[in-house]
């Protein structure tokens, strides 16, 4: 006699698909709010080199925020 309390395989499948898909929303989430921080950065990044506060031989740092910027949207596509 089988059990009635044990899930189906369907089930199973099913609760399996609802948390992958919970997963990725949380991280799906979790890009869009790195990518304001990101775009962020970069505004004040390009506000400080128009004010002189910031002198062409730091360019690496807004190179590392649009590479990083460019990573966060490759999902996106």
């Amino acid at each position: 006699m089988k059990n009635r309390n044990k899930c189906s395989d369907s089930d199973s499948e099913n609760l399996l698909l609802q948390h992958e898909i919970e997963v990725m929303e949380g991280i799906l989430d979790t890009k869009v709010q790195y990518r304001k921080v990101v775009k962020a950065a970069i505004g004040k990044w390009v506000k400080d080199f128009q004010s002189g506060d910031i002198e062409i031989k730091t360019v690496d740092d807004l190179k590392k925020l649009i590479e990083l910027d460019i990573e966060l949207q490759k999902d996106e596509l």
